[in-house]
């Protein structure tokens, strides 16, 4: 299994954070658009442990479905979804939201095992979850400032920490 970690900060209560970030619709919000992402699933979503969520989404040229379900709800601390039935063998998003001084961090930690195993992870997955999670925190920290006419900047001081070493490993 291989894993991405990021994490960035931003000036607001996890509160607020899990909300925003809780509330399926963001996603859209904070997708970029050349993934053509798309809810299939009516919103808004009771969100709690067990709700799915079907998506379409394009990666490179090819189409994909993508069915979630929620395995972790604990408001303004932590949500988790896996991969019900989507292009991975594997996947789990972690959202950890911890509170700190005048603000939260928000850490993103996806597991996820490809069909086949070997470097793809490396050379294929990293780049791509690199490019989102950096969208996604840029523009979830603009919607938030429009929200609350106040700006807000993400600080990226942690970074991005990736583990492949369980690419070693066999499927």
């Amino acid at each position: 299994m291989s894993r991405y970690e990021t994490d960035f900060w931003l000036p607001i209560s996890a509160e607020r954070a899990f909300a925003f970030f809780g509330e399926a619709r963001n996603l859209n919000r904070v997708t970029p658009s050349w993934f053509r992402f798309e809810i299939l699933t009516p919103t808004p979503v009771a969100m709690a442990v067990g709700a799915e969520i079907d998506y379409r989404l394009r990666w490179r040229i090819a189409r994909l479905a993508w069915r979630s379900r929620v395995t972790v709800w604990r408001p303004s601390r932590r949500f988790a979804y896996e991969q019900a039935r989507g292009p991975f063998r594997e996947f789990r998003h972690d959202h950890v939201f911890e509170p700190e001084a005048s603000g939260v961090r928000i850490v993103d930690v996806v597991d996820f095992r490809l069909w086949g195993g070997g470097p793809a992870a490396r050379w294929l997955v990293q780049p791509e979850l690199d490019r989102i999670f950096s969208y996604r925190q840029n523009r979830s920290a603009a919607l938030l400032a429009s929200d609350n006419d106040q700006p807000v900047e993400p600080s990226l001081e942690a970074g991005t920490r990736t583990s492949d070493s369980a690419l070693e490993q066999a499927p």
